[in-house]
């Protein structure tokens, strides 16, 4: 089995660590470093896929939040485009629900702590209407690429900031904190299936 585990910065790097195999499965892990926003995102994770098709690719990340606890890990399968959502009314698509896929495989299907990810091409730093529980600035475009190249998809975020309270300096101060418990999360879960 191969997955490709996605991140934005260097800063959010954390090493999965599942069993090393899954069944009867060998599990090989691979990593991309995406760069930040949706475009970039979308990009380089589409030349990975079309080089060597990965089984699974999961995001794991930093976001912020309006609602959550800095700390909170959100396992996402439901991704919102907020730049996208305001073309709402003209038919333009700004929500993609992974969770069919990754049940037709049965992947992911234990992770705990479900959550939308609100993905927008801005780092929001004041409050606004934003549906969701996370936000940050590539799942949704990730989720869109998996989706047109039918491999499933899943994001697991960490909570960072409150949007509106110093989110960059929160972010900042937290990298280190999310790398930490991001990892000891994928230690708990026990792999991609059970």
């Amino acid at each position: 089995m191969r997955i490709l585990v996605t991140y934005a910065v260097q800063g959010e790097f954390t090493e999965l660590k599942f069993p090393g195999l899954i069944g009867e499965e060998e599990v090989h892990v691979g990593y991309l470093r995406t760069g930040v926003g949706k475009v970039k995102s979308a990009y380089y994770l589409t030349e990975v896929i079309n080089q060597g098709q990965p089984d699974l690719v999961i995001n794991v990340g930093t976001a912020g939040s309006i609602d959550r606890q800095v700390g909170d890990i959100l396992v996402c399968r439901h991704f919102i485009d907020r730049d996208m959502e305001k073309l709402a009314n003209l038919g333009v698509e700004y929500e993609i629900d992974s969770s069919a896929l990754l049940a037709e495989k049965g992947y992911c299907m234990h992770w705990a702590g479900e959550g939308v990810c609100n993905t927008g091409d801005t780092f929001l730093t004041e409050l606004s209407d934003v549906k969701g529980d996370v936000v940050d600035m590539e799942a949704f475009a990730q989720a869109f690429v998996c989706r047109a190249k039918k491999v499933p998809f899943i994001a697991v975020k960490y909570v960072t900031d409150i949007i509106g309270q110093n989110s960059v300096k929160h972010w900042e101060d937290k990298l280190a904190d999310a790398r930490k418990e991001l990892g000891e999360f994928f230690e708990k879960i026990g792999g991609v299936v059970k």
